[in-house]
């Protein structure tokens, strides 16, 4: 068995320390739900009537209370292409547990908002609050004590560490998490950037730019870049908490059918009354929680992850911070090129070998914990698989031993960076997230003068009107979970990328979000504490000399201390009506900062 990395095991040990009295309080909980919480054994007849009133072919073995009832959560919508396919999976899945002697029933639905369709829009200032919202959803889907486990069907940006936070409140029920897998690769990315910045440039129209869009994002499934949609199905995978494999099989396919019947059948396997209770409270603990971190950094997966896995954490009594997730990247070496990384989609990643041949060399190289309770298996080692048809048989073999293409995988003693890539900065304005995996190392260090913007349309005026043409580095304030909800600031990849083409210094500083596929602009983004809340940015001013330095994990503005500790804050904007944002004005004044996961709900909790 090989030896744990000696780091790997030193934040795992600080993390058990910081958590022990609330990792204990919910152990606790999660014992007296599953010992006398509300169970259909101790419903009343009236309420168990309700509850099996329309279930057709399964009511007596529903109302027997003999067999496992699974509460199915669906994210389904037909918009969003990632979920578009989850609307055949309920009644597949109720037939794959009456294969076992088992039922299944639409416990409730949950929004599944798509980031790529308001990206940049008035919507997009509802996406981080959409999380909360949908663990909301789940909880009320699971609240009516009808169930035995939970099959939670979603994929995307906030969906999946919503479900997730939402059934950790139910943690003594087996829950297994079915993805439903990528669209086949469109239009290389490459190329779709490309367009992109051409018409930042003004030299293409909008036609071109939305055939280069439709030939990128052109059927069911998830988006094919590498962003936070992808990096939540490796997530999963790294804490055991998918079928092994089953993240990037296409939709449609037999394979993907096959394996989301093992899951429903696994499902009815690990329950309360057999042999092999696995509680989802119980497989997601510290040790998960490090194996996910590890894996988001050694794929280069998404820098919103950064405030997801503090959320999911607190949901299971867990507290991790930053620094947690900067010591472990310091650690973990870069081993997967998948755009916006590297020129391969998630289709190309998984023909490579992929999460598979990256949790074997993981293991291999002790930067994982195998002893951690899965879904499948005795240990994470058992994940390292991939799901196969050997005719009508599902069968799941080892992973391949070496990477099929190694300008997209490699094994950890070879590694494109000697770092995970995403590195904690921290300064006299506070602390920040730095995606370095995408950036090229002598962009690492920035020294530039500031512009101050406080919505990012104004920074996109002024790059039209070419004020930007020079060294410069960009602080978009007042951009946090309190002042607008977090809004991922998406339009300006195309123009900042657009200045440093042209042999320009430039960096983004923020208290807001970039997009999960964060690109190859220096950017210090979920700045805490934020404008609205005392954060310094709201002290900077034009013309003010700003350094981010990733080897160094700084980030200040270069002012006489005195001076700066003296100057009046910027006045926040007025809160906008309208898309429905005046709905979540509670969420915004209550959500605690970035590094604790900008929750308003958790906060309000005590979690």
């Amino acid at each position: 068995m090989t030896e744990l990395h000696p780091e790997v095991a030193a934040v795992t040990a600080r993390i058990v320390a910081r958590s022990r009295d609330s990792r204990r309080a919910y152990l606790d909980l999660i014992e007296r739900e599953r010992d006398s919480g509300v169970h259909r054994p101790t419903l009343a007849c009236g309420n168990l009537a309700h509850g099996f009133a329309a279930s057709g072919e399964d009511k007596a073995a529903i109302r027997a209370g003999r067999s496992m009832n699974i509460g199915i959560v669906t994210a389904y919508n037909d918009m969003l292409s990632a979920h578009q396919p989850y609307g055949r999976y309920p009644d597949q899945i109720k037939v794959f547990a009456r294969e076992r002697g088992a039922t299944a029933q639409v416990a409730g639905g949950t929004p599944a908002m798509c980031d790529g369709v308001t990206q940049g829009q008035r919507g997009m200032e509802l996406s981080l609050f959409s999380r909360d919202t949908i663990a909301l959803s789940a909880a009320v889907a699971l609240s009516h004590g009808m169930f035995d486990g939970a099959a939670l069907l979603g994929i995307c940006d906030k969906i999946v560490p919503g479900l997730l936070i939402g059934a950790l409140r139910f943690g003594h029920l087996p829950t297994i998490l079915i993805p439903a897998g990528p669209m086949p690769s469109g239009l290389a990315n490459k190329e779709k950037v490309r367009i992109r910045q051409l018409y930042a440039e003004g030299k293409v129209g909008r036609e071109e730019l939305l055939e280069s869009e439709s030939a990128s994002y052109h059927g069911a499934g998830t988006c094919t870049f590498y962003g936070t949609a992808n990096s939540n199905q490796m997530m999963m995978d790294m804490m055991g908490l998918h079928m092994p494999g089953a993240s990037f099989i296409n939709p449609g396919t037999k394979l993907r059918q096959a394996v989301t019947r093992a899951a429903i059948h696994r499902l009815t396997e690990i329950g309360a009354t057999g042999n092999d209770y696995r509680p989802l409270g119980r497989c997601v603990d510290e040790k998960a929680i490090v194996n996910a971190t590890v894996g988001l950094l050694a794929t280069g997966g998404s820098t919103n992850h950064a405030i997801h896995l503090p959320a999911i954490a607190r949901a299971a009594g867990i507290v991790i911070d930053w620094e947690d997730i900067d010591r472990l990247s310091a650690a973990v070496p870069l081993i997967c090129r998948v755009y916006p990384n590297g020129a391969g989609d998630v289709n190309h990643f998984h023909a490579a070998g992929g999460i598979s041949f990256v949790m074997a060399a993981l293991l291999d190289a002790g930067m994982l914990h195998d002893d951690i309770l899965t879904v499948a298996g005795g240990s994470l080692r058992d994940h390292a698989r991939d799901p196969k048809l050997s005719g009508d048989e599902l069968v799941f073999e080892d992973a391949v031993p070496e990477s099929l293409d190694d300008t997209m995988i490699r094994r950890p003693d070879r590694p494109f960076q000697a770092d995970g890539g995403m590195r904690l900065v921290r300064g006299n304005l506070g602390r920040a997230t730095f995606k370095t995996s995408a950036v090229e190392a002598q962009r690492q260090i920035i020294e530039a003068p500031a512009r101050v913007f406080s919505d990012q349309d104004e920074v996109l005026a002024a790059f039209k009107a070419g004020e930007l043409e020079r060294d410069v580095v960009v602080v978009v304030r007042f951009q946090g979970p309190r002042a607008n909800g977090m809004p991922e600031l998406h339009k300006l990849t195309p123009p900042l990328g657009v200045l440093q083409d042209r042999g320009f210094k430039v960096a983004l500083v923020t208290d807001g979000r970039m997009s999960g596929a964060s690109g190859k602009v220096p950017a210090a983004i979920h700045l805490t504490p934020e404008a609205l809340a005392g954060g310094a940015i709201a002290q900077i001013r034009d013309g003010d000399i700003v350094r981010l330095s990733a080897p160094e994990g700084r980030l200040e503005v270069l002012v006489d201390e005195g001076e700066f500790a003296a100057r009046d804050r910027a006045p926040a904007p007025k809160p906008k009506a309208g898309t429905g944002r005046e709905l979540f004005a509670f969420m915004r004044s209550g959500a605690d900062g970035a590094e604790q996961g900008a929750s308003a709900m958790l906060a309000a909790a005590g979690l």
